[in-house]
């Protein structure tokens, strides 16, 4: 069989490849890899893996040298807020000058301002500025990704939201998981009466699974938000629905939301700054992925960091995923998340490669697809401008993808994506 692209000399070839579909506690350290590694695709599918001596005795339309580089599978990034309108770098000097946030809602801006900015867009804007962000992810290096709804706060915006994730996922090759979080936050007209909201959105789920519109459904479950009582009830209709769950956990008070979330057997619990000590020890018993978002403490500037040495050492399973958003995370750089995960989370860059491929894939059940580089599975690959694994945590504020490859294709290059 002739391939159609051969990448020889990798000089570490991360195949991610364990035998199981997530790795918990210690075996995040663990590391599959071959040194002087090569991987060749044939229709969009990895055909063969193996040392460079190995792939001698195969032929291909195009062979690269990967000239010692680290080459990768492709990232996952399991948590994005992809599709909104607008954007808050006017809140900057509000925040500087420490206006409450609470404060800055109240004069119309938050999380208000790009509900106002997202129903406003036509869906067109939407696919376009969407485009745009779901590129920059690219050009970093992830390949399949989690979308969330969430900034309309009403059925008809929510739809639009879903359904521009439906049109990117059919005009680019990337995997992107769709997610529900019309619970995001209560709107204006429901302040007095959140239990009525909820039942708007829960009326949305027959519509959704009906156009196949998401997979997921998440709520935000936080003081000021929705009760654990509030959350619970609603995902429990969410998975009657026949949809998986994820929630919002935990991130300002310790509430609950964690043990919720493993409570319900949801496929993630994200945030988890603010997890108590018995909620961490729970992970150990749970196939629930504690999903942290480092970026966004830090651009709240925050003190506390999720707690993911303490999750490991209980034998959870930890990811990494950007947050991007608007608000509280506006980045696309899941590069940066792992740097940050080095430096604040104190995770070793081992936990860090299984927590942005294998652990990210489980988190929005594509284990099946992504997060590891195996025969027989969709080609997405990264080759970077680094020696090894270690390089990428530890040189941080650039972008050290070289080549990314979606179903065996080049889809961004050099830092620039054109998929």
């Amino acid at each position: 069989m002739k391939l159609d692209t051969l990448l020889i000399n990798c000089g570490q070839l991360l195949t991610m490849d364990h035998e199981t579909d997530m790795v918990k506690g210690e075996s995040m350290t663990i590391l599959p890899h071959i040194e002087n590694g090569a991987i060749g695709f044939k229709d969009g599918i990895i055909a063969f893996i193996g040392t460079t001596e190995e792939a001698t005795v195969h032929q291909a339309e195009n062979t690269v040298d990967c000239e010692d580089r680290l080459v990768t599978p492709g990232l996952v990034d399991p948590h994005t807020h992809l599709v909104f309108g607008g954007s808050r770098e006017h809140e900057i000097a509000l925040k500087q000058q420490g206006v409450p946030y609470l404060d800055i809602l109240k004069q119309g801006g938050g999380i208000h301002s790009t509900v106002k900015s997202t129903r406003e867009a036509s869906f067109e804007e939407l696919v376009h500025k969407a485009q745009f962000h779901l590129n920059r992810l690219i050009s970093f290096g992830v390949t399949t990704l989690e979308a969330k709804s969430g900034y309309g706060l009403e059925k008809e915006t929510e739809l639009k939201q879903l359904r521009v994730v439906k049109e990117l996922q059919k005009n680019n090759n990337v995997t992107i998981a769709s997610t529900f979080l019309g619970a995001h936050a209560i709107p204006k007209e429901f302040q007095q009466n959140p239990d009525a909201f909820l039942e708007e959105m829960e009326a949305m789920f027959a519509e959704i699974k009906e156009e196949k519109l998401a997979e997921f459904v998440d709520i935000f479950c936080e003081e000021g938000v929705f009760t654990i009582e509030q959350s619970r009830n609603f995902l429990i209709k969410a998975k009657e629905a026949g949809f998986a769950v994820k929630i919002h956990a935990d991130e300002i008070v310790s509430l609950g939301g964690t043990e919720l979330a493993i409570d319900l057997q949801a496929a993630s619990a994200d945030h988890l700054i603010a997890a108590s000590d018995e909620a961490i020890a729970k992970f150990g018993q749970s196939d629930t992925v504690a999903v942290l978002l480092p970026g966004t403490t830090f651009y709240l500037n925050k003190d506390g960091f999720a707690k993911a040495r303490e999750i490991i050492a209980a034998g959870g399973a930890v990811s990494l995923a950007t947050d991007f958003n608007p608000g509280s995370s506006p980045t696309e750089n899941i590069q940066f998340i792992m740097n940050l995960a080095m430096l604040k989370l104190k995770m070793t860059c081992e936990e860090i490669w299984n927590a942005v491929t294998v652990n990210a894939a489980k988190a929005i059940h594509k284990e099946g697809e992504a997060g590891r580089l195996k025969v027989g599975r969709r080609a997405d690959v990264v080759i970077w401008n680094a020696p090894n694994y270690q390089y990428v945590p530890y040189h941080y504020g650039v972008n050290h993808a070289h080549t990314v490859y979606v179903q065996g294709k080049e889809v961004a290059k050099g830092g620039a994506s054109f998929a």
